[in-house]
Formats: C-alpha cells, sequence, structure tokens
C-alpha cells in the first residue's frame, strides 16, 4: 500500500474534522504568534515611513546648526532639545551674518527660547516654562493654515494649531494673549497667524503635537553674550537653522562645519560641547535604527507565542499517535510504510500550522491597520514580514509533528493491533 499525497491530505484532514475544538483551540496558538508578528512589523514599517517621509518632505533643505556633547561627562548624546550644550547661547549675530554669506545658503533662521510663567486668554491660564523667538523667514507660505507671519519689533504672536485649543476657548487670529515672563512682566501681543510648522524646527518636533508659540526675537528675546571677535555684546542663540539650495546640501553642510571652527560660538561653548552641521539625513539613519531595535524586540516577544502554538501542535500530534494507535497497525498492516505513516502525521501537523497563518495573517493586517489609524500613521505594509510569518506558520506545523510523526513510524504493527 502506497498513498499519494491527496489521499494523505484527505485522511489527514478528516482526522483534524473529528477533533474540531481541540484542533481549533491547537490553532488559535498558531494565529495568535503569527497575528502578532504581522502586526508589531507592519506598525513599525508604519511609523518608520511615516517619520522618514515627513523629515524628507518638510526639511531636506535645512542644515541644523547646534552645540552636542561631545564630552564623557555631558550626561547624554546626540541632538535634542535639553540635552547636553543644546540649551547654551553660543550663536552670537555675527555668526548668523556670517552664516547666511556662506554660498548656496538662502535663509539663516536663529532661535532662542523666552523664559515666561504662564499665558492667559479669555479669563483661562496655562502654564509655560518657555515659549520660541524666532524670525519672520521661519514661517513660508505653505506653513500658514490661517492669518499671516508675526512682522519683527511688534507685539505679535503665531500659534501652531494645536495652541488654538490650549484654553477653554479656542484661540483666532486677531485675539489678544497674555504673557507672564519669567521675571513678571506681563505683555500684551496679538494673534496674527495659525501656522501647521516651521522652517526652522527640527526635523521631528512637529510629531508631538505640543501647543506651541512663536514671537519676533525682537524685542522679546534678549539673550546677550560679548561677541569674541568683535568685542561687542550681541544676541546669541542655541541653534541656528541654515536653508540651503536643494541641489548644494552637502557643500553647505561641509562650509558650515568648517567655518564653526573660526566663529564666535567655537570661543563661546564649554568645553564639554561640539559644535556640529548635521541634515535631516543625519538624523533619518538614527531614527531608523531606534524603529527597527523596537520592532525586532516586540516582535520577538511575538515570536514567543508561535513557540507556544507549536508545543500545542506537538502536543496534540502526540494525543492522536496514543489515540490512533491501532489505526497505523492496521494500515502497516495492510501494506503502509514507514514514511507513509510518517508523512500522514506530518501532514496533519502541517496543515495545523497553514491554517493558523491564513487566518492570523489578514487578522494581523486588520489589528495592524487599526493601530496606524489610531496612530495618525500612513499604513505601510511589510511585505517581507508576511511571508515570514506564513513561512513560519508552515514551519512550526512540521517541526512541531517531526517527533510524533517519527514515533508513530516506528510503531510495531503487531503491538499495534494488540492495542486498545
Amino acid at each position: 500500500m502506497t498513498m499519494d499525497f491527496r489521499e494523505t491530505l484527505r485522511i489527514a484532514s478528516r482526522s483534524i474534522r473529528s477533533h474540531k475544538l481541540r484542533s481549533v483551540l491547537t490553532v488559535i496558538g498558531v494565529v495568535i504568534g503569527i497575528a502578532s508578528v504581522v502586526t508589531f512589523a507592519t506598525f513599525g514599517a508604519s511609523v518608520e515611513a511615516d517619520i522618514v517621509g515627513d523629515i524628507g518632505s518638510t526639511s531636506a533643505s535645512n542644515v541644523y546648526v547646534l552645540p552636542t556633547p561631545g564630552g564623557e561627562d555631558d550626561g547624554g548624546g546626540g541632538p535634542g532639545p535639553g540635552i547636553g550644550g543644546l540649551a547654551q547661547p553660543v550663536f552670537t549675530d555675527n555668526d548668523v551674518t556670517q552664516l547666511r554669506e556662506i554660498d548656496g545658503v538662502r535663509q539663516t533662521l536663529p532661535r532662542g527660547n523666552v523664559r515666561v510663567n504662564s499665558l492667559s486668554y479669555a479669563n483661562d491660564t496655562v502654564s509655560r516654562n518657555q515659549i520660541t523667538a524666532t524670525t519672520p523667514a521661519s514661517f513660508p507660505a505653505d506653513a500658514i493654515v490661517e492669518g499671516r507671519a508675526f512682522e519683527s519689533g511688534e507685539q505679535e504672536v503665531v500659534v501652531s494649531e494645536a495652541a488654538t485649543q490650549a484654553f477653554e476657548t479656542n484661540l483666532s487670529v486677531g485675539d489678544s494673549l497674555s504673557i507672564t515672563r519669567a521675571n513678571g512682566e506681563q505683555a500684551s501681543v496679538a494673534v496674527v497667524g495659525i501656522a501647521n510648522r516651521t522652517a526652522g524646527q527640527f526635523s521631528f518636533a512637529s510629531f508631538g503635537g505640543q501647543p506651541r508659540f512663536y514671537v519676533p526675537i525682537e524685542p522679546f528675546y534678549q539673550r546677550t553674550v560679548e561677541s569674541p571677535s568683535l568685542g561687542v555684546n550681541q544676541r546669541a542663540y542655541p541653534q541656528v537653522t541654515v536653508v540651503a539650495e536643494p541641489a548644494r546640501i552637502n557643500t553647505v553642510k561641509n562650509d558650515v562645519q568648517a567655518f564653526l571652527g573660526d566663529s564666535d560660538a567655537a570661543e563661546l561653548k564649554p568645553e564639554s560641547v561640539e559644535l556640529s552641521a548635521q541634515t535631516s539625513g543625519d538624523f533619518v539613519e538614527d531614527i531608523q535604527e531606534i524603529i527597527n531595535q523596537v520592532t525586532r524586540f516586540v516582535t520577538g516577544i511575538a515570536v514567543i507565542a508561535l513557540i507556544v502554538g507549536a508545543i500545542g501542535i506537538a502536543n496534540i500530534m502526540l494525543v492522536s499517535v496514543t489515540e490512533r494507535t491501532r489505526e497505523i497497525g492496521i494500515m502497516k498492516a495492510v501494506g503502509a510504510r514507514n514514511r507513509d505513516v510518517m508523512g500522514l502525521f506530518l501532514a496533519e501537523a502541517t496543515v495545523l500550522g497553514g491554517a493558523g497563518a491564513i487566518v492570523g495573517l489578514p487578522l494581523g493586517l486588520a489589528v495592524a491597520y487599526g493601530a496606524t489609524a489610531y496612530a495618525e500613521v500612513a499604513f505601510t505594509p511589510a511585505y517581507v514580514w508576511f511571508a515570514i510569518a506564513v513561512g513560519v506558520g508552515v514551519l512550526v506545523g512540521v517541526v512541531a509533528g517531526l517527533y510524533p510523526a517519527w514515533r508513530a513510524a516506528r510503531v510495531d504493527p503487531i503491538d499495534a493491533l494488540r492495542y486498545e
């Protein structure tokens, strides 16, 4: 007796159907594992694509000029607000002017923090530690949702879309906002614009959706230092963004980095701080690596569920071998070979694993789609992981069924026929 592949699958399917509840519970373990892998991998790919796409579309021409930690005792690494030397106002007005004269530079956008205690509007007050002082050029036309950019020297403010909902009554263009500064002084400013971004912000600064308030450097920002090159007091900023011609971004970055060595900032910075010029592309690799590490970690946790599913398949197959000992003996008595018996049980285990993959893949996609919609990021399928998940599901069935199938093939037909 030799069974062909079609007959093997028919007998395996009949055995699975005869124990529906047990088979379903076993498949559920594989479904959960594969769905988890697909969900985490797809969500990670979606977040990565959304962040990288946003960086590339909004700030591809930006060169960020800022102090970054360079020593061992500064307590951090990499650029970011409040880290290392980034809060140090070391770039003078003279530096800003010199940067603007570099060939290929379109704009230089200095940026500083104004210390405040609170903001008030319509008898409602919210606490804030600081607001941002910058230049009108920081607001390109396509960034203004409503109104206009503020004018230098005026008591005006531009707010983010999230800031319009920071008070009980929504802010609108034309409203008056009261600012209480850290020294207790109060200033009344007119809301002249609502923006969805600024040209000088970090590539990832808009992701948090926090309320942001922008005022003109003149008259609000008053941090000054003595310029080492000119010997006079000038405003100093913790960060300057250089907007370069798109075709010359790398050249401008190198020229800016070379200039920093002879700048006022080089004299004013702490010894533990280095001056750097970084583009959006420099941030992308770091962001991608972080996201990939997190994705691999959570996906690895999901693989544990697949291992549990494999154990479940192995368990049900071992039970099946015991229950069908007499059937195995009859098969061998009528001419079935060891490989036929082994193939039968392997087919049964593979069907269970394959069923888990078929159900788990769309379930994982559905959960991932819901997660990306909730997180407000574009859905980006991780096709490689889909293939891996399905392959692993089938492989789990095969591996889990190997020992039970081998054990079934070694059953002695005489002893099997005596089994009750």
